[in-house]
């Protein structure tokens, strides 16, 4: 798939009754590109995302993430593959109740090699919260909690970071600092996903995507003309 970090032929989503989750999506997402998913609830972000992640599975269609033809794989692969390649950001911050901020980061070490502390802390330093690496999450704020998840979302060095809604549940100052942090990897090199209704955090994306009724209806990148039809992108059905 050349320098391709993502690609969906065609892939679509559907459930009993004739709903379409997601209906023939065909787009590609180059190597470091950081990339908004937008539109209202219901059209289809959550779904792509779980798609791309292999938390679902397509109806039709084929996805390929990293070169690998994801459609073939069975769950524990899906698995194997995201633990490997993949960091993920919910709206939901997921964290162990009874674990530290840096005792939460490591686990995603412990699900993945090996567990080193110092490794943990340097990625609460890297989102701002080493003053926070030994407090609860019942101690932490919303946006330090989210905070902590992108910290355990980074831990493992991941190719591709895919994150739903991460700012939604945020006051302004915490927006701000999730955006910093956003910015930050982009310049890193890494490939981002984001669903978002934020239109602050889509806007600093370096390209939007937008979803309606499950279908990709518009694909513009910052600073150019004007948006990019969705008939006109193009995929390649072999790597």
């Amino acid at each position: 798939m050349n320098n391709s970090a993502v690609v969906l032929e065609n892939a679509g989503r559907a459930y009993p009754g004739g709903v379409h989750a997601l209906d023939s999506v065909s787009l590609r997402i180059e190597t470091g590109e950081w990339v908004a998913l937008m539109g209202p609830s219901g059209s289809g972000k959550t779904t792509l995302l779980n798609l791309v992640d292999g938390l679902d599975h397509p109806t039709s269609g084929r996805i390929w993430v990293l070169g690998r033809d994801t459609t073939e794989f069975r769950a524990d692969d899906a698995a194997t593959f995201r633990r490997e390649t993949m960091g993920l950001i919910f709206q939901q911050f997921h964290l162990i109740p009874y674990l530290t901020a840096v005792e939460n980061v490591m686990l995603a070490q412990y699900y993945h090699s090996l567990v080193d502390k110092g490794e943990a802390m340097r990625a609460l330093e890297a989102v701002q919260l080493t003053e926070r690496a030994h407090h609860l999450p019942s101690q932490l704020s919303g946006g330090e909690q989210q905070r902590v998840c992108i910290a355990r979302a980074l831990i493992n060095d991941p190719k591709i970071i895919l994150a739903d809604e991460p700012t939604a549940n945020l006051d302004e100052v915490n927006e701000a600092k999730v955006f910093e942090v956003f910015r930050t990897l982009h310049q890193q090199g890494k490939t981002i996903l984001i669903a978002t209704h934020d239109p602050t955090l889509g806007g600093l994306a370096q390209r939007k995507i937008m979803l309606r009724h499950g279908r990709l209806v518009e694909d513009r990148y910052s600073g150019s003309s004007g948006p990019r039809p969705a008939r006109s992108l193009g995929v390649a059905t072999t790597s």
